[in-house]
């Protein structure tokens, strides 16, 4: 049941409630209105709602009628409410069609990240809740998106709106979420055991990387992206905790991991606060993208390992397969770089990556 269906459609202004306790003691307007010092006219508009009731005027009902306070102030609060949901109710009803459109909300009501309703009006007000924002002015990519940093590919644009409400979700289980305190030297010893779980078949190596992650004081998330959103990672700060969230879109094992060193880079050069996400593999558009490139890059590899590998040649399945061993690495991380330098075709030796399995290993 969700907490709208526990506020009342209708509420009476305490002006009701003074109006038949008024009647009930034999007191009329005059004689108040002479008892509290205020004018008939403003006891008449607080009878029929018209005025407000304030905190001044609930005390001196409290010593005219020995009415506690705190009862008017709290009704006043209420009915106030009530009108204000109403006006927002017409002005959703009038926006509903305009503002739903671009907004993923089907398909975030089948992920389960808004409640699943037909209904336009309560939809609204579930992506004004699900996003943290006051109005219907807000729920555009320029607010939702502030303060992201992006690298983007040359050809390839996500919908930003579905890029907000991925992010927004890994924000939602972070706060759930309990790490103890960051640990930058515990996080870089935690980085080097991740290193070796690679080689473990990925959706288990995932679950280990999330526990070492934890235990230094960062949280990884495994959400999956909506459609439209060609995002494959983000590093960011939630409530002051380092948080690596990966969409696992291209499900390969070599992309799983170079993003998940990629945003381990960015927790570890770029400072708290920094926020940073990534559309996919496309060519870094920021030096600091370019650092994180490179501290994933070498931290699966040392750069001289790598460069004494490339340079014996050639690139044969058993090649790939010693060198891979030899380093302590999945053969599906040696595959990828290669492929990603153009030292072999897009299509040569995938048969040694693994896939992720779609629902495997997932938060979200």
């Amino acid at each position: 049941m969700t907490e709208n269906q526990y506020i009342p459609d209708t509420v009476s202004p305490p002006g009701e409630t003074l109006a038949e306790l008024l009647e009930e003691r034999g007191i009329s307007q005059v004689q108040l209105s002479k008892q509290l010092g205020l004018h008939r006219k403003t006891i008449n508009e607080i009878l029929q709602g018209k005025s407000v009731l304030t905190s001044d005027t609930a005390l001196q009902l409290e010593h005219v009628l020995h009415v506690p306070a705190e009862f008017w102030v709290r009704r006043e609060a209420d009915y106030r409410a009530h009108l204000a949901r109403k006006r927002e109710t017409a002005e959703l009803k009038t926006q509903a069609v305009h503002t739903l459109k671009g907004i993923p909300y089907r398909a975030m009501q089948r992920a389960g990240w808004i409640d699943a309703t037909p209904d336009r009006v309560q939809i609204l007000r579930e992506l004004l809740r699900f996003f943290r924002v006051g109005t219907l002015q807000q729920l555009t990519p320029e607010s939702l998106l502030a303060g992201a940093a992006f690298r983007r590919p040359m050809k390839l644009e996500s919908d930003p709106l579905a890029l907000a409400a991925w992010l927004r979700r890994g924000e939602v289980l972070a706060e759930r979420a309990e790490t103890p305190t960051y640990d930058r030297v515990a996080f870089e010893h935690a980085l080097e055991r991740v290193r070796a779980f690679t080689v473990h078949e990925t959706a288990v190596a995932l679950q280990e990387a999330k526990v070492e992650c934890a235990q230094a004081g960062v949280l990884l998330l495994i959400v999956p992206g909506l459609k439209g959103a060609c995002v494959s990672g983000a590093a960011r700060w939630v409530l002051g905790r380092p948080v690596i969230q990966l969409s696992l879109r291209h499900r390969s094992d070599d992309d799983v991991w170079f993003t998940f060193f990629h945003e381990a880079g960015h927790i570890l050069m770029h400072g708290e606060g920094a926020q940073f996400l990534d559309e996919d593999r496309g060519a870094p558009t920021n030096s600091k993208d370019l650092e994180a490139d490179r501290f994933a890059a070498d931290h699966l590899v040392s750069s001289q390992a790598w460069s004494s590998f490339v340079n014996a040649g050639p690139f044969s399945e058993a090649a790939v397969v010693r060198f891979a061993g030899h380093v302590g690495i999945a053969p599906a991380i040696v595959v990828g770089r290669l492929q990603h330098e153009k030292r072999l075709r897009h299509t040569q030796l995938n048969h040694l990556k693994g896939m992720v399995q779609p629902g495997e290993c997932l938060d979200a």
